[in-house]
């Protein structure tokens, strides 16, 4: 073989080496990305790479805040170099390769630090820095970033390395991208939870969100609650003592729906329905609605003897029903509710309304799920409006024990 042809077979082969090892670096910054945990790790990552194929000491990632570029990332710096970065905020001018970045929108190539005139960052010294390059970030053409790398020495960067790092940044500028959307769901998730319950709001941004809101049919727990003595109250209270009194009543049941992993169906006046195991699936819901409703009764007598005080007796009914309901998207557009249509409700709402002040009452499939561990006693079987035939009640007086309340149970227990 002649010496020419080897020559061209090692330069082959130091090629592929090369763009091999581009390749691997650029996938660990994918599986960054690809990993979620935040975009300073996909910054580190982004950098480490760029810094390692490049030949470069260490470098940074600046982005932009406002009208400065702080520190996001970083690779190999000293210590007391850092502290200084993350206290003090790049400015947008030439006595710095990110400022110049800024300034320009461009690639900024400085080989040698010690023979420009306008470079003047105050931890050049203590730093060593000599040859500099910034590459601009981009995301719909807002410069948004920069990668710095740097060398102790003065050798230039190469127009190939210049080409890897903008690589790199077009990587950076994906991973700002996708945390953006991120937040910004996670916003609207936010704003909808005030709302809609947040079982909903998660599931307005789930991949099966929509089926689920067309429609669907789920066994299902519903709680229904409302007041005695409210509208007595109501003839004579002055609005702001109505408003106060509902208001209190709300805060109670809103907080205790969290707590027992329950999705509200609507407010209404003194009427409040919920329902469990949809569309979060909820093991041990027909309990899970016991232990809530006795613990709103235990909340609400706390607050009827505030008011007794003030000369009003208010109380508490609360049903409680198990069984099958189609669930989904109720309302029109510009305003939809999520809400459950059956039998169930209906029978929840009846036997709030026959529950005395203090009383909750459960059907005959709630108690056969819950026979063991609740303490139930039959109330005989109940002439409900709506229903052709007298229905079988408890009233439910405690469980047997502090358990657990219901746990997120497979998809699977979720639909009949």
């Amino acid at each position: 073989m002649s010496r020419a042809g080897s020559g061209d077979i090692e330069t082959l082969v130091r090629e592929n080496a090369s763009l091999r090892e581009q390749q691997r670096a650029l996938g660990e910054v994918l599986q960054a990305i690809a990993r979620s945990e935040g975009l300073e790790s996909v910054f580190d990552a982004v950098v480490e790479a760029a810094a390692r194929l490049c030949e470069a000491e260490h470098g940074q990632v600046h982005v932009r805040d406002g009208e400065t570029f702080r520190l996001a990332g970083d690779f190999g710096s000293r210590p007391e170099l850092l502290a200084y970065e993350r206290s003090h905020h790049q400015v947008v001018d030439r006595t710095s390769v990110v400022g110049r970045v800024a300034l320009s929108r461009a690639v900024e190539h400085i080989p040698d630090v010690l023979e420009d005139p306008e470079y003047a960052y105050p931890t050049q010294r203590a730093g060593g820095f000599r040859a500099l390059l910034g590459v601009p970030i981009f995301l719909d053409d807002a410069l948004i970033g920069v990668i710095d790398l740097v060398r102790n020495h003065p050798t230039p960067f190469s127009d190939e390395q210049i080409r890897i790092v903008r690589t790199f940044a077009d990587q950076a500028a994906i991973a700002i991208a996708n945390a953006r959307l991120l937040d910004a769901v996670e916003r609207q998730r936010t704003e909808l939870s005030r709302f809609v319950s947040p079982q909903v709001a998660e599931l307005l941004s789930s991949a099966d969100g929509e089926r689920l809101l067309a429609g669907h049919r789920a066994y299902i727990s519903v709680l229904f609650s409302d007041l005695r003595g409210y509208t007595s109250f109501a003839e004579v209270a002055a609005p702001e003592e109505l408003l106060e009194l509902v208001r209190e009543y709300h805060a109670v049941v809103g907080e205790l729906i969290t707590v027992y992993g329950a999705t509200l169906e609507h407010f209404a006046g003194d009427g409040v329905m919920v329902f469990f195991n949809d569309p979060a699936p909820l093991d041990g819901h027909e309990e899970s609605a016991i232990r809530m409703a006795l613990s709103l009764q235990a909340r609400f007598a706390e607050l009827a003897a505030v008011w007794r005080k003030r000369g009003t007796e208010v109380g508490l009914g609360i049903g409680v029903a198990s069984g099958y309901a189609t669930l989904g998207r109720i309302g029109f557009p510009g305003r939809y509710d999520y809400g459950a249509l059956g039998p169930v409700a209906n029978l929840a709402s009846r036997l709030s309304t026959h529950a005395k002040a203090g009383q909750t009452l459960i059907s005959q499939r709630v108690y056969a799920a819950v026979e063991g561990s609740v303490d139930a006693q039959p109330i005989g079987a109940l002439e409900l409006k709506g229903f052709g035939r007298p229905v079988a009640a408890y009233q439910v007086n405690g469980v047997h024990d502090l358990g657990v309340v219901g746990s997120p149970a497979t998809e699977s227990s979720q639909q009949p």
